[in-house]
C-alpha cells in the first residue's frame, strides 16, 4: 500500500448501508450455491476454486452483476470454526494464493479447524471484470521521477492526467463501483455464501482497513479478527502517503546502515552516510545513462523499494548496488530491476485497482499547487521515494469519479481483535496501529519491537505466530498488565545476513543451528512477502 500528503474532509462520512427491511429496498437476489472445483497446485495440493456472482451496484441488487474468484482449503477437523477469510493488502492484491499459504503456515490443529478462503476482489485478478486501465504505462524508462523543472513536472502530470482518463474511458462503467465499502459488502455476500453466520478474518495492510471497513458496517457478523500492519485510518488515503515517505526514507536509512555494517561483504564503506551518498550517485548516473533503456532512476527506486517491506531482500539488493559501484558491472542491478521492480500484466491490474479504490474513497485536492508544495515540503527530508510515491497517486488529483468520504471505522460492538505491528514498518507506520487499537474497544495490541517489516504474521516470528495461532484457536487475547497501550510484546527476527554468494570476511557459522532456524526464517517471510505483492 504505497499513498502521498494534505487534508481529508473533516466531519463527512460515508453512509453506511441499513438492511433491506429497514429501509423498504429489494431484498437481496438469493446466492448461487458456490460449485467447488479441484485447483490444487504442487504446494497446496487440497486447493479448491469457485466463483460469486455479486452486484455490481449493492443498492440496486437486481442490476448487474459482476464475479469474484474464491479459492478455498476445506476444514479436515470434525468441528469446524467456520470460514478464515484471508487477504493481503492492495488495494490491487491477488488473494486467491493466500488461502494455501495460510492454512499450511498454521499449526495443523489450527487450520485444520478453518475452511481458510482466499478471493480476489472486485477488479482484481480473476474476479471479473478485472481492470487494466492504461497496460504498458510503467513501461521504461519513466521521466525521472525528481522533476527538474516545470517542463519536466508537466510531462509527469500530464501521464497522470492521461491514466486517469483512460480508466475514465475504459472502465466507467465500474468505476463507481470499485471503493473499499463495496468490496467489505462483497464479504458479507461471501459469508452468505458459505452459509456461515459470523466470519473469521485475518488481513494484512489495505487489508486491515478493509477488515474494519467490513467490521463497522457488520459487527454482528465478526467472529475473530486479526490485523497485521494496520493502515492509518485517519489518514485514508492522502494524508497517510506523508507518514510512509517519510516512514520508507527512513527504513532505506537502516538499509544502507546494514551495508555500512557488512562492508567486509560489499565493500561500499562503514560510513552509512556515505553508503547513502554512493546510493543518490548511482541515481544521478542512472539518470544520464539508464541500463539497458530499462533501469532510470524511477526504475531504481521501484527496485529497491521493496527493500523498505522487507528485509530479506537487502541482500541482494545489497550485492547489485555493490556490483554497479565497485566493479561497473550493471547486468545485477538489471536483474534486480527485473526481480522486484519491473512491472507486469498483474502489476497493471493490481495498479488499476489501487488507484480506483483510493481515489475513490476518499478526497484527494484537485489542485495540483497543493500536492507540488507538499511534495517538495516532503522531499527536502525524505528524498528516498517521495516525489516516485507521488506520481503513483497523481492520478487521484484527476480521477474521472467524485470521491466517498471514508467511514468512522471506530467500534464497540466486537469481540476482541487481534493487532499486529511491527514499531518500524514503513508501509504502515506504527501510529497507525495505535490508533485503530484505540479506535477497536476491546482489542488487543501486540507488538514486534524493532521490527521494520511490513506483514509480520506467518512470517518467520515463533513469538507473534503464536500469538495469532493462539487467538485463531480460542479467541484468546494478551492483556498489559500494567494497562498500558501494548499488550504483548516480541523481539524483531534478527537483520538477515549478507548472501552467501557474496565474499564474506565475517567467519559465520553457516551450518549452525542458529543459522538454520533463520534461514527457515527467511524462507517463510520470502514466500508471504511474495504474495502480499508490495506491487506498487
Amino acid at each position: 500500500m504505497l499513498i502521498a500528503a494534505g487534508a481529508l474532509v473533516a466531519g463527512t462520512f460515508t453512509v453506511l448501508p441499513a438492511s433491506a427491511a429497514d429501509t423498504g429496498a429489494p431484498a437481496p437476489r438469493p446466492l448461487p450455491p458456490l460449485a467447488w472445483t479441484d485447483c490444487g497446485t504442487q504446494a497446496y495440493p487440497r486447493l479448491q476454486c469457485a466463483t460469486l456472482p455479486v452486484p455490481l451496484d449493492h443498492d440496486d441488487p437486481a442490476g448487474r452483476s459482476i464475479r469474484l474468484a474464491l479459492t478455498r482449503v476445506p476444514h479436515t477437523a470434525k468441528t469446524s470454526q467456520g470460514p478464515l477469510l484471508v487477504n493481503p493488502g492492495g488495494p490491487g492484491g491477488s488473494g486467491r494464493g493466500m488461502a494455501g499459504y495460510v492454512a499450511a503456515a498454521l499449526p495443523p490443529g489450527v487450520s485444520a479447524a478453518y475452511d481458510v478462503i482466499g478471493f480476489d476482489p472486485r477488479g482484481v485478478g480473476r474476479s471479473e471484470p478485472a481492470l487494466d486501465c492504461r497496460p504498458g504505462h510503467f513501461d521504461p524508462v519513466r521521466p525521472d521521477s525528481v522533476p527538474r523543472g516545470r517542463d519536466a513536472e508537466r510531462v509527469s502530470v500530464d501521464r497522470a492526467q492521461a491514466f486517469a482518463a483512460a480508466c475514465g474511458k475504459k472502465h466507467a462503467d465500474v468505476l463507481p463501483y470499485i471503493d473499499t465499502v463495496s468490496t467489505a459488502r462483497d464479504l458479507d455476500l461471501i459469508r452468505r455464501a458459505l452459509g456461515a453466520e459470523r466470519i473469521n478474518y485475518l488481513g494484512y495492510s489495505y487489508g486491515t482497513y478493509l477488515g474494519a471497513v467490513y467490521a463497522r458496517l457488520y459487527p454482528e457478523r465478526v467472529r475473530r479478527m486479526a490485523l497485521d500492519s494496520v493502515v492509518n485510518p485517519h489518514g485514508v488515503w492522502y494524508e497517510d502517503n506523508i507518514a510512509q515517505d517519510l516512514a520508507f526514507d527512513s527504513r532505506h536509512k537502516d538499509f544502507m546502515a546494514w551495508i555500512a555494517k557488512n562492508d567486509a561483504s560489499y565493500h561500499l564503506g562503514g560510513d552509512p552516510a556515505a553508503v547513502e551518498a554512493a546510493w543518490y550517485r548511482m541515481r544521478a548516473e542512472l539518470r544520464d545513462s539508464p541500463v539497458d533503456g530499462e533501469v532510470g532512476p524511477g526504475e531504481l527506486e521501484d527496485t529497491f523499494l521493496p527493500g523498505g517491506y522487507y528485509d530479506g531482500y537487502w541482500p541482494a539488493l545489497a550485492t547489485a548496488f555493490a556490483a554497479y559501484v565497485n566493479d561497473g558491472d550493471p547486468e545485477p542491478l538489471k536483474a534486480a530491476y527485473e526481480r522486484y521492480g519491473e512491472a507486469d500484466a498483474a502489476a497493471d491490474n493490481g495498479y488499476s485497482v489501487y488507484t480506483a479504490v483510493q481515489c475513490r474513497d476518499a478526497p484527494w485536492p484537485r489542485d495540483w499547487n497543493v500536492w507540488r508544495k507538499d511534495t517538495w515540503d516532503v522531499h527536502a527530508k525524505a528524498p528516498f521515494s517521495t516525489w516516485n510515491n507521488a506520481w503513483y497517486n497523481a492520478p487521484c488529483a484527476f480521477w474521472p469519479v467524485e470521491p466517498l468520504s471514508p467511514p468512522d471505522v471506530s467500534n464497540d460492538q466486537l469481540p476482541p481483535v487481534l493487532v499486529l505491528q511491527a514499531t518500524n514498518d514503513a508501509a504502515t507506520p506504527y501510529e497507525g496501529a495505535l490508533a485503530l487499537h484505540r479506535m477497536l474497544r476491546g482489542s488487543s495490541l501486540v507488538v514486534e519491537e524493532g521490527g521494520g517489516n511490513h506483514g509480520v504474521t506467518l512470517a518467520g516470528n515463533t513469538c507473534l505466530d503464536d500469538r495469532l495461532a493462539a487467538y485463531l484457536a480460542t479467541g484468546a487475547v494478551p492483556r498489559a498488565e500494567d494497562g498500558g497501550e501494548v499488550d504483548a510484546t516480541c523481539a524483531a527476527l534478527p537483520a538477515p545476513k549478507p548472501d552467501p554468494a557474496t565474499p564474506a570476511k565475517s567467519g559465520a557459522r553457516k551450518n549452525s543451528g542458529e543459522g538454520v532456524r533463520a534461514s527457515v526464517s527467511r524462507a517463510a517471510g520470502t514466500t508471504l512477502h511474495g504474495l502480499l505483492g508490495h506491487v506498487r
